[in-house]
């Protein structure tokens, strides 16, 4: 879980919300466990315990005697079966959504242990089916009691509803110890599930939300007849009490239970790295919608049992297991406020503020609504219920709303900038609405300060959003010129809160060595309209230095049509750039913070040194998690062998290199037929070439 503090929360703030998560997470885990009748989704679940478990890690004085991250399951509410106590207490899993999480497990697990890095830790891998928790109880091979799974230290009594359940054996067969408890999920399939509610509609009985309520409500009736007219299933992943345990890791142990009689994940396997459990949980999900049953993830445990008891558990998980769950690509929630942010050119964006909810792996609580025909398309008001979508690398989008229908006041899109009151209007055949106010506008000249120091430009450390907006409000940040003028306030930066001599000299060093900047990065961090870092970069290619630039393009704004012809020679520079540079030059302003800037520092000649090889001349694009490099330097790599490093795929894109998470462009370079290779291929390109 993040360890970092949550931006922009009070420690009361913290408390208070801790508190009113304590007391939802409790009421949703009562209508789940207790009652089978969920009010909310399983990823509006997950994201409520993952704000906990963050909010947790960051003020964990704060943690509470009720904190969720205490409970399993929830307490037996009055029901007529009876109660079991459990020998050995039934724990829940804690859950990873990400690859990262998977392998700082790994790492948590290697270093509790102090292995050698070259001594290997096998891990069984197997898929988390959507079911209910059930222990069942063997005593000389003979079934006696079986029991939910309840809070994890008392379950309810369902030995004779089990007793119907054809994959659960009465007796098992072989040489089973004296005692031993068999754990697992009883379940219902995709098919069974839909043929019962088909029959409870036709009764006119309840419908069922899903499988695992389905199971859940036929497992716990009073009347075992109810149960036995229900299509249930079960299969085992683990053990409790036992008296003897036949073998000493659990792929051995499993297969034991298997060879009893009881059924186990037909996707139940050994693995002996990350890779190898990364790789078994792409195949489960690739398989995921084709299965016969419900999943939700994939479930990993450290396969030896001796280091499985010297792991142990915290609080109420195991640390030698852990649940990835598979993201939720959809899922619903309530939009709560609609905010107006104003970008660094101007632009008005609506931004949808959300009550959280777990989509694609990621805790989401806020959604572009991209503009004002985007809003007056889906028809949203703050209090409406929608649908959020993420899915691969695309962002969070909000792509239904399912109370259109509900009165609400419109959302009236303003026609004044939220931040400094000028006119925002919409040009000629745009979209897009924007503030008149430029550099006026503190939002507008505060963004493009942030977007000027950020890593695709000038990557000046110690700047972060916050200090720029605290010099902001001082009156020490005005222009980007600025910037090189804060070693001049030296004892003043000093003498704020939270500075130290170290923070203040590192602050300062880290702006002096940008003194002769990239050309290309420095006009990229401009935020010229359309100028975005390849575009910087083909214009460099071309002109080198930036007067000459600067000299072409106002040219091009008078009407010299030669010069706008040299600019729209230039491969990947059209019309709009052509105009967006004239328009830049042409503001008095715009070439006084220009004329300043280069007061300041001295960007050498751009030269770009390129090599033959086999992707000279050919458009290049990167997509994924690159791991031993970043996306820049390959984008650089790219460029020193003579080919077009682009952000997109298109028709005209002649190799995509595709890393881990590699999402819709992907897919789009396989629909076109372009080559795809992966990051070590692309690295024996480079090394073939130097």
């Amino acid at each position: 879980m993040p360890a970092s503090k949550p931006v922009d929360i009070s420690e009361a703030d913290a408390a208070n919300e801790l508190m009113r998560l304590a007391r939802e997470i409790a009421k949703h885990n009562k209508l789940y466990h207790a009652k089978d009748a969920p009010e909310i989704t399983d990823p509006e679940f997950d994201a409520l315990v993952r704000r906990n478990a963050e909010l947790e890690a960051a003020f964990p004085h704060l943690v509470r005697e009720d904190s969720p991250s205490k409970v399993v399951g929830h307490e037996i509410a009055a029901s007529p079966l009876s109660k079991v106590t459990h020998e050995v207490r039934m724990m829940s899993l804690d859950n990873a959504f990400s690859a990262e999480e998977v392998e700082e497990w790994v790492a948590r697990v290697r270093r509790f242990l102090s292995l050698d890095e070259d001594e290997p830790v096998a891990i069984t891998a197997e898929d988390k089916i959507d079911g209910l928790s059930c222990s069942l109880r063997y005593e000389n091979g003979k079934l006696v009691r079986a029991a939910t799974r309840g809070d994890g230290q008392v379950g309810e009594d369902v030995t004779p509803n089990v007793a119907h359940i054809a994959d659960i054996p009465q007796m098992l067969s072989g040489d089973v110890p004296e005692v031993f408890e068999i754990r697992g999920e009883v379940y219902m399939s995709k098919a069974d599930f839909h043929a019962l509610n088909a029959a409870q509609e036709e009764a006119g009985g309840k419908l069922f939300a899903n499988p695992r309520n389905a199971a859940a409500g036929s497992l716990r009736q009073k009347d075992a007849s109810v149960t036995a007219k229900r299509p249930l299933r079960f299969w085992a992943h683990g053990w409790g009490a036992a008296s003897d345990v036949p073998g000493k890791t659990q792929e051995e142990v499993v297969r034991k239970i298997e060879a009893w009689g009881v059924p186990v994940s037909p996707l139940f396997t050994r693995v002996h790295d990350v890779e190898g459990m990364l790789a078994h949980y792409d195949k489960i999900g690739r398989e995921r919608a084709d299965l016969p049953y419900e999943i939700d993830g994939v479930v990993y445990k450290v396969d030896r049992l001796d280091y499985q008891q010297r792991l142990g558990f915290v609080a109420k998980a195991p640390r030698w297991a852990l649940a990835h769950k598979f993201p939720a690509e959809q899922a619903e929630t309530t939009l709560e406020a609609i905010d107006i942010q104003v970008g660094r050119t101007g632009k008005l964006t609506p931004v949808g503020r959300l009550a959280p909810v777990l989509v694609g792996g990621v805790t989401v609580t806020n959604v572009t609504l991209h503009n004002r025909d985007e809003i007056a398309r889906l028809g949203v008001r703050p209090g409406d219920r929608v649908v959020v979508q993420r899915a691969g690398d695309v962002i969070p989008q909000l792509v239904d709303n399912l109370t259109r229908e509900v009165e609400r006041e419109p959302f009236i899109f303003p026609d004044h900038c939220p931040e400094c009151d000028s006119e925002a209007v919409a040009e000629e055949g745009e979209v897009d609405v924007r503030c008149t106010g430029g550099l006026i506008c503190p939002a507008q000249r505060t963004e493009r300060l942030k977007h000027f120091v950020s890593r695709g430009a000038l990557d000046i450390d110690g700047l972060g959003e916050k200090t720029i907006d605290q010099f902001f409000a001082l009156g020490w940040l005005e222009s980007p010129a600025d910037i090189f003028r804060l070693r001049e306030r030296r004892d003043a930066i000093l003498a704020l809160e939270g500075w130290q001599e170290r923070s203040v000299d590192k602050l300062v060093d880290s702006i002096e060595a940008r003194r002769e900047p990239d050309a290309a990065r420095l006009l990229f961090g401009l935020g010229i309209r359309h100028v975005g870092a390849v575009t910087a970069r083909d214009l460099m290619k071309y002109f080198h230095e930036l007067p000459a630039l600067r000299e072409v393009a106002e040219a091009a704004h008078a009407g010299d049509e030669e010069a706008a012809q040299a600019l729209t020679s230039i491969d990947g520079i059209g019309g709009a750039v052509v105009e967006a540079l004239g328009d830049f030059f042409h503001e008095d302003h715009n070439k006084a913070v220009w004329d300043d800037l280069l007061s300041e520092v001295s960007p050498p000649r751009y030269e770009v040194e390129t090599k033959e090889s086999p992707v000279s001349g050919k458009t290049v694009v990167f997509t994924g998690k690159l791991e031993t490099m970043s996306r820049d330097e390959a984008k650089a790599q790219a460029e020193r062998l003579g080919a077009k490093a682009s952000g997109s795929v298109s028709a005209k894109t002649d190799l995509l290199v595709a890393g881990p998470g590699a999402g819709s462009k992907l897919k789009k370079a396989a629909d076109l037929g372009i080559e795809v290779i992966d990051e070590a291929g692309w690295a024996a390109i480079v090394a073939a070439a130097e």
